[in-house]
């Protein structure tokens, strides 16, 4: 049941994700890669509040703000997945930045849930 509901956060999250790097990649001419680091920041800071709320429980194995933290150290891998899925698939692919940041994020989701799930947010035996 969590996996379903941090489908539903995590296409939150990634909506959010798109309509950032949208509006700075088209609408603001930011090229993609800085445009990808502040989308997928402000995405994860958004995941991590509605996953609080509606998955996880928050406190059961770090206090409040290492388990922030924590999610953010682990994004920074899911960043530099996220990155470099973005420049294969826009530099070497050739394909469209919209179209790319919705593989690109994609790439990192079961990521994000696993390491969320069993490390950050798993309570104490």
């Amino acid at each position: 049941m969590k996996v379903a509901r941090y489908f539903l956060v995590g296409g939150a999250a990634a909506g959010v994700d798109f309509a950032l790097f949208a509006i700075m990649v088209k609408g603001l001419a930011i090229g993609w890669m800085p445009a990808g680091v502040v989308s997928f920041c402000f995405a994860t800071l958004v995941n991590y509040g509605l996953c609080v709320r509606y998955v996880f429980i928050s406190g059961v194995r770090f206090r409040r703000r290492q388990e922030m933290l924590l999610v953010f150290l682990v994004s920074g891998v899911g960043l530099v997945v996220n990155q470099a899925a973005l420049a294969a698939l826009i530099q070497v692919a050739g394909c469209d930045p919209l179209l790319a940041k919705i593989g690109a994020t994609s790439s990192v989701f079961f990521w994000n849930y696993g390491v969320r799930r069993y490390l950050i947010f798993k309570p104490l035996p």
